[in-house]
């Protein structure tokens, strides 16, 4: 028995010896100028303390450095991937003094950079040097940097394979470069966050393979160019909270992948142009806070845009009746038409859409009375907003199921008022129906208290649809 062990264990030995050995002839070296060009790079970013070559002397292999990936090529190692800062809980963080070394360009197989929260102290991309990473670039970003200064490093165009461009909630300035349009191969544009000025590249509609652009939070200015519909395949256009002015051009329509239009807080104007009927992939449409004077709802067949999800048009000086046709967006969750000019008798239909749950129309000249279910009122709640309409008015047997519509009065308000007379004016009566009167009047007398309710609940509102389906 002795014996039949001491054979099991040396056989094991032999076999643990043999997987070593055929493991160790199948580890591939690593190119030596590869190795130190990498040892280089990521000292000049993370501090002269990291020593390379003592901390990760096999570092595609055995000992793999934080946030770097290898590949093989041509039976040796190289670098693909660098990710520096606090992404992960191991990943490299940046040095107080750091510094982008030339030897990062050496990286000739590089497909992936990114740096997030990394520079303390002001510090400017370099602009030359990007050339030697034409042929393998794919993915740069510069994610949550306020100190990375300066303007858009031109050099960046150079990369002709670059498939994702991320400059994100950095404290970059300046002008958009008209190269842009050299990066022919570019899905993926988010210039979100940052100072940039001036006008959009005409450049831009060139680039047709883009799925998502955002350049949001900028200052950038001027009109939307024409060559905007050459960006067939764009799935996400984000150019809220610029400067951008003029009118809406018919070429939008041209966009007819397109799911997320957000043009919120800018200066557009000149109404609705009737192309957006035909971009009917759209789920979210944001257009609220522009200076579309005169648009009239009328005009636009909304029942093909069967997909829309969320419609914001408040703030926009519309005018006019709101169509029945909006009813007919049968997936429609959130709906904002607040704070224009509109008109006229809501129509009960808006109450059959199926999957409405926010629907904001205070701030109007809406008139008439409300002909909604109570099963509407009481889904709704105060989602549902239509105060600051002076001529509205709800039906008197809603008072007594408790779902009034928050700041509308009663539509026979005025004759229960002169039937009571002096008993109203002393507050004699019944205490229930006075208290719910003066709480009406608080709430329908209050544009401040009704505004920044609105305000409030719609933000919120807002913000949990767009990280929903974003």
């Amino acid at each position: 028995m002795r014996n039949f062990i001491s054979i099991q264990s040396l056989l094991l030995i032999i076999l643990c010896l043999y997987v070593s050995a055929e493991a160790n002839t199948s580890i591939s070296p690593m190119d030596k100028t590869e190795q130190n060009a990498l040892y280089s790079a990521i000292q000049s970013l993370v501090g002269k303390w990291w020593n390379g070559s003592d901390l990760y002397p096999d570092p595609c292999g055995w000992t793999p450095i934080q946030g770097v990936s290898c590949d093989l090529f041509n039976d040796l190692w190289y670098v693909t991937v660098i990710n520096i800062g606090p992404i992960n809980d191991n990943s490299l963080e940046c040095a107080r003094n750091l510094e982008i070394s030339p030897h990062l360009f050496g990286l000739k197989h590089l497909k992936s950079l990114s740096f997030f929260n990394c520079f303390n102290y002001p510090i400017t991309v370099p602009s030359e040097n990007w050339e030697k990473l034409a042929g393998s670039l794919e993915s740069l970003e510069f994610r949550s940097n306020p100190k990375l200064l300066g303007e858009f490093p031109t050099g960046l165009c150079s990369l002709t394979k670059l498939q994702s461009l991320v400059l994100m909630d950095n404290g970059l300035t300046g002008e958009l470069p008209a190269n842009l349009g050299n990066l022919a191969e570019l899905k993926r544009l988010v210039l979100a966050g940052n100072r940039f000025s001036g006008r959009i590249p005409v450049s831009l509609g060139g680039l047709t393979e883009l799925l998502i652009i955002d350049l949001s939070r900028n200052f950038i200015s001027g009109v939307l160019p024409m060559s905007i519909g050459g960006l067939v395949s764009l799935l996400k256009l984000d150019l809220s909270n610029n400067l951008l002015n003029g009118k809406l051009p018919e070429e939008l329509g041209k966009m007819k992948n397109l799911t997320l239009l957000d043009l919120r807080n800018n200066s557009f104007s000149g109404g609705l142009p009737q192309s957006i009927v035909e971009m009917v992939s759209l789920e979210e449409m944001l257009l609220g806070n522009n200076s579309l004077m005169g648009g009239n709802l009328m005009k636009v067949g909304w029942g093909n845009l069967k997909n829309l999800i969320m419609l914001d048009l408040s703030n926009l000086g519309l005018t006019g009746k709101i169509p029945e046709s909006i009813a007919e967006m049968r997936r429609l969750r959130f709906l904002a038409m607040d704070n224009n000019q509109l008109t006229g008798k809501l129509s009960p239909k808006l109450a059959d859409m199926p999957s409405v749950n926010a629907l904001y129309l205070n701030g109007n000249n809406l008139t008439g009375e409300l002909e909604f279910s109570e099963e509407f009122y009481g889904k709704m709640g105060r989602r549902f907003a239509v105060w600051s309409n002076p001529n509205l008015c709800y039906p008197v047997g809603l008072l007594a199921i408790g779902h009034t519509p928050l700041g509308v009065k009663q539509c026979n308000q005025q004759a229960s008022i002169s039937s009571s007379g002096l008993k109203t004016e002393l507050g004699v009566g019944n205490p229930n129906q006075n208290a719910n009167f003066m709480a009406l009047h608080v709430f329908s007398g209050s544009a401040f208290g009704g505004f920044w309710w609105s305000v409030l609940v719609k933000v919120m509102v807002i913000v949990f649809f767009v990280t929903l389906f974003l």
